[in-house]
């Protein structure tokens, strides 16, 4: 693949991420989730927001703040006091303490904190999103491939991709064809020059895949291509039932005046031997 430039989160998906992998852990701990992003009010006045509220096996209930990054004073402050205007305890999930001070205060307030590692939190989030967008990237790549431009597979290349689709090794498919190994890693890259098996494909699972599309692909091809010429031929049939027609209703035009003119002999016969007959 083109070389790109690192993924980095926003912080507003940081902190999604960082939430659930918050609950994920406090679930694992035993806590149930009773609500996410729950609204802190006090009289009618919206005051602020907790991330999740939990309750553990005793029924106790704790509001928890999920901090992306280490918990300083104001973290600890800011916990203590949503979980006091709710009515329940607070408790914070975050990866450490930025500082001696908020460790202290946190014990003093009785703020429970759940710390995970700098590659739980961190990492986790990013390999999520980075795996997400790999992923949309391949199979990016693979729609190109079966809707993109399509190479006129020749009938040796049409067998070789379909021998490679049908082995499940490099080793079993110069078997099939009757070649050592790296006389087929050389006709595979011949077909990469070529442009028919793109060049990422390294790995020979990729290039099975890629030929599995190909083959699809012509198969389709193949199909839309007979579809059209039954078309041709179903056009050229109702022409020529048209021209068909047109000769026979020119036949029966035809036959409608001779069926005049005979009937108009015919009178006159009539007349003629009916004229003598009177003389």
């Amino acid at each position: 693949m083109s070389s790109e430039k690192p993924r980095v989160l926003s912080a507003r998906r940081r902190g999604f991420a960082s939430e659930r992998i918050a609950i994920g852990v406090l679930e694992e701990l035993g806590y149930r989730v009773l609500e996410t992003s729950k609204k802190i009010v006090l009289g009618d006045t919206e005051i602020g927001e907790i991330d999740v509220l939990v309750e553990d096996s005793r029924g106790e209930k704790y509001a928890v703040e999920v901090k992306a990054g280490r918990l300083d004073v104001g973290g600890v402050r800011q916990a203590y006091v949503n979980a006091l205007v709710l009515g329940v305890k607070p408790m914070v999930v975050c990866k450490g303490f930025a500082d001696e001070a908020a460790r202290e205060l946190a014990e003093r307030l009785g703020v429970r904190v759940v710390q995970l590692s700098d590659v739980f939190l961190v990492e986790s989030e990013e390999i999520y999103s980075i795996v997400r967008e790999v992923v949309e990237e391949v199979l990016t790549e693979y729609f190109e491939l079966f809707y993109g431009y399509t190479v006129q597979l020749k009938q040796e290349q049409y067998e070789l991709l379909s021998v490679i689709y049908s082995s499940s090794s490099i080793e079993e498919a110069a078997e099939k064809l009757n070649v050592d190994v790296s006389t087929l890693a050389r006709r595979i890259d011949d077909l990469r020059r070529q442009g028919i098996i793109p060049k990422w494909a390294s790995k020979y699972n990729s290039v099975r895949r890629i030929a599995q599309i190909l083959l699809q692909k012509q198969s389709v091809i193949s199909a839309l291509e007979e579809s059209r010429r039954l078309v041709e031929s179903l056009k050229n049939l109702l022409d020529q039932l048209k021209l068909l027609q047109g000769t026979l209703h020119s036949l029966a035009q035809q036959l409608t005046k001779t069926q005049q003119i005979l009937s108009k002999l015919e009178k006159q016969g009539e007349e003629e031997i009916k004229a003598k007959t009177t003389s």
